[in-house]
């Protein structure tokens, strides 16, 4: 007679999944807030909008990282990759003027190693604490055959709120205002397919031994996965002394097709390239990968993770306000009317 199988035989390991839950909780306390009615380990999760709203309007928002992951496996850097996941979704849900309330997370492998999911999520539990939302819930799904060993994804779900009449839509973006550009980190979690390419082509690898050299004062690895930059916080606080009109989460698509979704049809916006400093990791991309300028604003922030319109009588006082809350800000450019048949953002 054949013995019996167990699902630890069948590749997934209950114990280890008990373990992971037992590791998640206490990073999970840390980023607990006001809303937050239960802990991590029920079938769902509760939270009670602030009674601080008065007409409510909730905002979600889901993303992964992409294929970021790929050099994470080759380098084993799994720390920044959750405030990766965590930046993604906040800063896109924040564009419309809502404060991220919590964040759930997916997790899913083939074989379940408790030590890099761990660092998966105390990456996550960190990102939430820099967009001041609650981890409140997730799933980690071990699937044997679908992924590789040593391999996962990643998904992430965050749901703010906003006052109904303090959304933010771009709608009262008028000819004259200013577009101001907040620093990016790096590329964030954009373009990475080609950031890969451009790694290979150049040192044959994604994890050849250069990754490891010198590069401005940090090695390239600690450039190319520099996590994704959370703005809330900052952009929060502006909103509640200016009027902001519009924001733009630079994302895939580069500067010139995110800033266009946040504008009205009848303005352009014209950007100044020698407004701001590429960072050296784009400028080593563009000269190793021969990407052409034109490509380089449509795939990569080139150092711009977040556009801000505000009307040009307030953007000294924003500017001044971003940076005292810690933020590398410069003017990038202005609103103009935009001519028919023209393009919605010109970078010159």
């Amino acid at each position: 007679m054949s013995s019996s199988l167990s699902y630890k035989d069948a590749g997934v390991d209950i114990d280890a999944g008990d373990a992971l839950v037992e590791r998640i909780k206490p990073l999970a306390r840390r980023t607990l807030r006001e809303g937050v009615l239960g802990g991590i380990g029920g079938f769902g999760a509760l939270f009670e909008i602030p009674k601080r709203y008065r007409e409510p309007v909730l905002v979600a928002g889901t993303d992964g990282v992409g294929t970021k992951l790929r050099l994470a496996f080759a380098l084993d850097r799994h720390d920044g990759i959750g405030i990766d996941l965590v930046g993604m979704s906040v800063n896109d849900i924040l564009v419309q003027g809502a404060e991220p309330l919590f964040f759930l997370d997916y997790f899913a492998c083939g074989r379940l190693d408790v030590d890099t999911a761990a660092r998966v999520v105390g990456g996550i539990a960190r990102g939430c604490e820099l967009a001041g939302c609650a981890l409140i819930g997730g799933e980690t799904a071990e699937m044997p055959g679908m992924y590789p060993d040593g391999e996962y994804d990643l998904a992430g779900f965050a749901v703010g709120a906003v006052e109904k009449s303090k959304i933010i839509d771009g709608r009262g973006i008028e000819s004259g205002d200013v577009v101001l550009g907040l620093a990016s980190d790096g590329a964030h979690s954009n373009g990475y397919s080609l950031v890969r390419k451009v790694i290979e082509r150049a040192w044959g690898r994604i994890d050849a031994p250069q990754m490891q050299d010198d590069f401005h004062g940090s090695s390239f690895a600690d450039a190319v996965m520099a996590p994704t930059r959370i703005y809330v916080k900052p952009l929060l606080e502006l909103m509640q002394h200016l009027p902001v009109k519009g924001m733009a989460h630079i994302t895939g698509g580069g500067l010139v097709e995110n800033v266009p979704r946040v504008l009205p049809e009848t303005v352009a916006a014209r950007l100044y390239r020698d407004a701001w400093q590429m960072p050296p990791l784009f400028e080593w991309l563009q000269r190793n990968g021969g990407i052409a300028d034109e490509e380089m604003h449509r795939v990569f922030n080139c150092g711009i993770g977040m556009a801000v319109v505000v009307a040009a009588d307030d953007a000294d006082e924003a500017l001044t306000r971003l940076q005292g809350a810690g933020e590398t800000v410069w003017r990038i450019g202005e609103i103009v009317e935009r001519t028919p048949g023209g393009a919605a953002t010109v970078v010159v």
